[in-house]
């Protein structure tokens, strides 16, 4: 949750569809539109968001926290196509190459994505 905090940062109005800690609002979801949401809402709703992701990986044992913390950046349908989720899937665990490579925003690298990936795998991937 601090790694996202840390590099999403707070959303405010001018980030629309997008709220809180990166939250993407969706059709019908009852969440404020005309102010952006206070800390302690976009706590909430960034821990609800992450639960959500760790349950639908949870199949990966150990491994579900570190695939929810990418899935909450790039997306699960992105995470579920890349060779980092196959890999796992397989049991086979030298993932680093595979994790790090995702760190291109518009098809360029981008070093702040790039220290993202190397702090959320130091810190939640566990032999």
């Amino acid at each position: 949750i601090l790694i996202i905090k840390r590099f999403e940062t707070l959303h405010d109005l001018r980030h629309l569809p997008y709220c809180g800690y990166g939250h993407r609002i969706w059709p019908g979801e009852k969440l404020p539109r005309h102010r952006a949401l206070t800390e302690r809402e976009a706590d909430a709703l960034l821990r609800k968001d992450f639960a959500k992701l760790c349950a639908m990986y949870s199949h990966l044992g150990k491994d579900s926290v570190l695939a929810a913390a990418l899935a909450y950046n790039i997306g699960p349908g992105a995470v579920n196509r890349s060779s980092f989720y196959q890999k796992l899937k397989r049991g086979d665990r030298n993932i680093f190459k595979e994790y790090t490579s995702h760190c291109h925003y518009n098809g360029k690298f981008h070093k702040q994505l790039h220290q993202r990936r190397i702090m959320e795998i130091s810190v939640l991937f566990t032999k």
